[in-house]
């Protein structure tokens, strides 16, 4: 651990982030919600100054294997980068924000944006592409001049559903042309009289081949989105008033316009880029959309909290991994919810349809494979073991990791051993492998990490298996592991942990390179020589906590609690890694 850390380079940003969480109103705690710091969410304000080195790409030390990198991406990467993407006067809600009427678009495309402005009468638009850069975390690709703000009609209410709507006027229109790689994008609106906010955008490229695949979970950004009022969680008064069906036709109000993407994905995405790493983009939208894109990669990676799947996106993940790609999945409570989409005004698949309930969902009668509901009810009876390998549990919890197998390719380099801890590494959600799960049954545990969840106790596991078409899967369990790819503090405040960077490094390194499963086959874990839950207290494997995730209570206002490990916006340092092995 010694010799890791010393070759972890210092941190470039000062910057220290923080979370909060909402309790879901039906028992389940979303790990997302964005507070203080970068993002000034609500006005709250924080600190935005920063600190920058000048150490070298990671891409240019060796880190990984040269197989695995793209030299466009390397090249990218060296650009001159800035800070000036990150928000700092968030106003008030209303004085400034957007949307885009695509989640993603490929160059020649045109993006409209729907703009509203209530505070000064100008406003601009920079379009920054995230990465590393040097530690700065984006660079500017395009501006707007100024451009004449107004405010816009409220938010219409569908009856019956509660969905709710901006039916704005579009504002402005960006071409997507070839000055705009391929990767996520944060375009910030800029108030004259300074408030700014977000509005995201991923360009993508469907003639790629690039080895590895970073997928933004859209809809589980808009599934938690409570602008206007109503998110599948909660509308004004309780979880019974929720919407039924939310739509892409609206700002998001969480994370300043940017909803989950800052703290729960952006520091994978930049420590891909730092890595130089062969990576495309997409949104989960995509993955519905046009299901045969996996099949010119190695290897899907999902995000932390990527807990909203349709019919079609699980369709084609499964078919990808059944046909050799790999998937890794960097978090938790991921392919839970099932879902369906319509078109809106604005175009197809704008429109997330979510009863959580077979009884309510109008389907019910006509089309039981659309009804919605959690995968693993009825009528869908799908667990997402089937095909994570490990299903949701329970939350919210916060806990060390715990290695469970040190002698496992994913540990190497790392110097852990059994039962060393990583610190703070399992929160809020976690998933934990059953023995008789649905699902494969060459599964190796990882790690196993004792919690405690509701009362009872129970293990959050790290697991990988490979599949008979040599497809490796990689699960972490845990919401909190990607926050800690995030920059060291120099006060340790900040949730950064090495060996999460050098396995994260491992994993993908290993899946860019083809079936990890022929190079890495698994053998299921002896689950005998692993610890049990404590003497006296509940198994939480047992049915009744399972029924828990499913649980539908009204929020109360003692349902707002802060999370216990902050995410952050921060960029990972520039790294000179220890070498990962090849093949």
């Amino acid at each position: 651990m010694r010799a890791l850390k010393a070759l972890l380079a210092v941190a470039v940003l000062g910057l220290a982030g923080a979370s909060s969480s909402l309790a879901h109103p039906d028992g389940i705690a979303p790990a997302h919600v964005t507070g203080r710091s970068e993002f000034a969410t609500g006005g709250s304000g924080g600190d935005a100054t920063a600190t920058v080195g000048g150490a070298p790409l990671a891409a240019t030390g060796g880190a990984v294997p040269a197989a695995v990198q793209a030299a466009w991406v390397v090249a990218e990467n060296r650009r001159p980068g800035t800070d000036q993407w990150r928000i700092t006067d968030a106003g008030k809600d209303g004085d400034i924000e957007g949307f885009a009427d695509t989640v993603s678009a490929q160059q020649g495309d045109r993006v409209n944006l729907y703009v509203s402005q209530g505070k000064g009468s100008t406003y601009r638009v920079e379009a920054y592409r995230m990465g590393f850069y040097g530690g700065l975390g984006a660079r500017l690709v395009w501006r707007s001049g100024p451009l004449p703000g107004r405010r816009q009609s409220k938010a219409h209410r569908e009856s019956g559903t509660n969905m709710v709507e901006a039916p704005w006027d579009p504002t402005v229109a960006i071409d997507i042309t070839r000055d705009w790689p391929p990767g996520d994008y944060l375009l910030k609106l800029h108030a004259e009289s300074g408030p700014q906010r977000w509005v995201p955008l991923t360009v993508r490229d469907d003639a790629s081949r690039a080895a590895l695949v970073i997928m933004n979970a859209v809809t589980t950004w808009q599934a938690y989105n409570q602008w206007g009022g109503y998110s599948l969680y909660t509308g004004p008064r309780s979880y019974n008033d929720r919407a039924r069906v939310v739509s892409f036709d609206r700002p998001y109000a969480l994370g300043s316009g940017a909803s989950d993407f800052p703290g729960n994905e952006f520091p994978l995405v930049s420590f891909a880029e730092s890595l130089g790493l062969d990576v495309t983009y997409l949104t989960n939208v995509d993955l519905h959309a046009r299901p045969d894109l996996l099949l010119h990669h190695k290897a899907l990676i999902s995000l932390g909290h990527d807990e909203y799947w349709s019919t079609g996106m699980r369709a084609a993940a499964t078919t990808a991994r059944d046909n050799g790609v790999n998937l890794a999945f960097l978090g938790a409570n991921a392919l839970f919810r099932k879902i369906r989409f319509v078109a809106s005004p604005l175009g197809p698949d704008r429109r997330e349809v979510a009863y959580k309930s077979a009884a309510e969902d109008p389907l019910r009668k006509t089309n039981r494979a659309e009804v919605t509901v959690n995968w693993r009810d009825a009528p869908s009876d799908q667990p997402e073991s089937e095909l994570i390998g490990q299903e949701y549990e329970c939350n919210p919890v916060r806990a060390d990791m715990v290695v469970a197998d040190a002698s496992s390719w994913v540990w190497e380099g790392t110097g852990v051993t059994d039962g060393q801890r990583l610190h703070d590494v399992i929160g809020s959600e976690y998933d934990r492998y059953l023995p008789r799960q649905v699902g494969p049954h060459n599964v190796a545990l990882l790690a196993h990490s004792p919690v405690k969840c509701g009362g009872n106790r129970s293990f959050s596991d790290m697991t990988y298996y490979s599949a008979p078409s040599g497809a490796g899967v990689f699960a972490t369990g845990t919401n909190w592991w990607i926050s800690k790819l995030s920059t060291p503090c120099i006060d340790g405040s900040c949730p950064h942990d090495d060996v999460v960077v050098r396995v994260t490094a491992n994993v993908l390194s290993a899946f860019a390179l083809g079936p990890a499963g022929l190079r890495r086959p698994s053998t299921a874990t002896d689950l005998s020589r692993l610890p049990v839950p404590a003497s006296g207290a509940a198994d939480t494997s047992t049915t009744s906590l399972r029924r828990r995730t499913t649980k539908t209570v009204a929020p109360t206002k003692s349902s707002t609690t802060k999370a216990s490990s902050p995410t952050s916006t921060r960029p990972p340092p520039s790294r000179v890694l220890p070498p990962v092995t090849g093949p």
